[in-house]
């Protein structure tokens, strides 16, 4: 998938697709998918890393795993999370982690937010660099909203994240995310704007879905928001995998002799 792809699938009412991917290994798995972008998320923050917020993702945490998903992807296309305030510190700075995640791999940035963004956003895009925008429940803001809550459920609000997407179109953006906003404002941004909207618990009526990984695989049981579904029992599988492993050491059966050297 290329850049172009976002606003013919679009044109077509084609959905798109897109995970996030954080490692080369899983990177070298989705290669093979048919998925049609990934996304670096810096979500790696507390997926990979175990802190409680997405404000811990950092430029080196960010380019260390664009270059491993990078090295894994083939050609997925891939988007970068441009971390916490490094849009807040002057152009200059902002730019300078544009220049690294794109030398790390990846073929355009998100960024959340609009409102002081809007000039980053578009001096990114006049130097060649394609920029997602993130609307909605922005997680780099979460101690602002009061926590992880649907976003836009009064029409004042609504009507403000609608203004935002256009917004954010009109500074260059090639796509969206909405993350968290009712039903029928999902529908209603994908409507207002020409460009492509990817949701994460926005409904069906965005122009493509994302989602986390380790989320839709269920390695965690007991994440469940009411966006997510779970594809696969990964917490079982890795876990009777490893447990059979053990198993198999304590009682001899491996190695056998097939694997062993002669």
């Amino acid at each position: 998938m290329k850049i172009q792809d976002f606003a013919k699938k679009k044109q077509n009412r084609e959905k798109i697709s897109m995970v996030t991917c954080y490692d080369h290994w899983t990177a070298q798995i989705l290669s093979e998918t048919e998925v049609d972008c990934l996304l670096v998320g810096d979500s790696l923050a507390v997926v990979m890393h175990g802190f409680d917020s997405t404000v811990h993702a950092t430029t080196e945490m960010m380019e260390l795993h664009t270059a491993a998903v990078a090295r894994g992807a083939g050609d997925k296309f891939i988007v970068a999370d441009m971390p916490f305030l490094s849009c807040s510190k002057g152009l200059p700075y902002a730019m300078e982690t544009v220049h690294r995640l794109m030398a790390a791999g990846a073929h355009a940035v998100k960024i959340e937010g609009d409102t002081h963004q809007l000039e980053v956003i578009r001096h990114i895009v006049d130097a060649g660099v394609p920029v997602m925008g993130h609307l909605g429940l922005t997680p780099q803001s979460i101690h602002n909203l009061g926590g992880h809550k649907v976003q836009g459920k009064d029409e004042a609000r609504a009507a403000q994240i609608i203004d935002s997407a256009r917004k954010l179109e009109a500074a260059g953006c090639f796509s969206l995310v909405l993350e968290c906003v009712p039903t029928k404002l999902g529908g209603c941004v994908s409507a207002a704007v020409g460009i492509p909207t990817i949701g994460i618990g926005a409904g069906p009526n965005t122009d493509g879905q994302v989602l986390v990984l380790q989320d839709l695989l269920g390695v965690n049981p007991n994440f469940k928001p009411k966006f997510l579904r779970h594809y696969a029992a990964g917490y079982n599988v890795v876990g009777d995998a490893v447990n059979h492993y053990h198993s198999d050491v304590v009682t001899g059966e491996f190695p056998a002799l097939v694997e062993s050297y002669r």
